[in-house]
């Protein structure tokens, strides 16, 4: 991997970062902080810790990564700062995919591929989401043509959610969890779904990432130098909807990390897309597993959404970079 020393310092850096923030999530729990290595012969604290807290900021750390990842590739294939992981219409497909199935199922026990409960019908609004968008935009050969479709699926598909949540008002009340973002569910099954999806998906956008910086001279400068681009952008919007629908079924819809993750990379070092998309990997799982932390412990013993505080931070440091740009 050809990255310059200052993109290494900077892995280094939020990997430690990451780290800490991990062994913090295990000793954040509904009580506010409690120091698990204190009693260390308790069996029910480090069954706790083992099978409960680290599993749960493991997982939040995992998803936040695929959606840092995610919303660098969007950004990049799109050449728009604000360009997010659900950009392609796979937020609204998720919710859609679990409003159907809880007004169709009621959520209950259920057998055959129904079992897969919530977080399957997550994953299959949110592919079948993109899918539609692939057909609207006939395809990736435009890319505006791609991001326009994907807007309008948003639109149209969270308006039958609301139509859905209108007719069934208790679906919108089961599916306020969702909607809100959380890891409370996370268990080592979906750590390890996750962190496949994620080697999967980074060394596919890894290996993509001259395209990218093609890309940045423009689509005609970048075919004159012999870039596959049609098979390239499938490529890409396959690792945006694999790495969004994965985090997204397993925690629901957690707003801003996939959109602030790059910008915070952009304005701390200069490097290729390769370093961007390593480091926006690293700084959406570091914000989403303190987020996770922060939301278990600031009104302990109640628990604040996640995908909330990461609206807060994230959106309250776009609005600064607004301002502090047209200062």
């Amino acid at each position: 991997m050809n990255l310059n020393a200052s993109t290494w310092r900077w892995v280094s850096t939020l990997l430690l970062l990451s780290l800490a923030a991990l062994v913090l999530g295990t000793a954040a729990g509904n009580q506010g902080w409690q120091a698990w290595w204190q009693y260390p012969a308790d069996a029910v604290v480090q069954q706790i810790v083992w099978d409960i807290r680290l599993p749960r900021s493991l997982g939040a750390w995992l998803g936040g990564a695929l959606l840092g990842l995610a919303g660098a590739v969007a950004q990049g294939l799109f050449r728009n700062p604000l360009a997010d992981p659900f950009v392609l219409g796979s937020a609204s497909g998720a919710s859609m995919g679990v409003s159907v199935f809880l007004s169709m199922m009621g959520g209950g026990a259920l057998t055959g591929w129904l079992s897969l409960g919530l977080t399957g019908a997550a994953f299959l609004g949110a592919v079948l989401a993109v899918l539609l968008t692939l057909v609207l935009a006939r395809g990736a050969e435009q890319t505006l043509r791609l991001l326009l479709a994907g807007v309008v699926v948003g639109v149209v598909l969270g308006a039958i959610t609301s139509l859905l949540s209108l007719w069934q008002p208790q679906v919108l009340l089961a599916m306020q969890g969702f909607m809100l973002g959380s890891s409370a569910f996370m268990n080592v099954q979906g750590c390890l779904l996750l962190a496949a999806v994620l080697a999967v998906c980074t060394a596919v956008a890894m290996a993509l990432s001259r395209v990218l910086d093609a890309l940045t001279l423009g689509e005609a400068t970048a075919s004159s130098l012999g870039v596959p681009l049609h098979s390239a952008r499938l490529a890409l919007v396959g690792v945006i909807s694999l790495a969004t629908g994965a985090a997204v079924a397993q925690m629901g819809l957690v707003a801003f990390v996939g959109l602030a993750a790059p910008h915070w990379v952009r304005s701390w070092v200069r490097t290729a897309q390769g370093g961007q998309l390593l480091l926006s990997a690293l700084m959406g799982g570091l914000m989403l597993c303190g987020a996770d932390v922060l939301a278990r412990v600031a009104l302990a013993p109640q628990e604040l959404p996640v995908g909330v505080l990461t609206a807060v931070v994230g959106g309250g440091y776009l609005l600064w970079r607004v301002h502090q740009e047209s200062v």
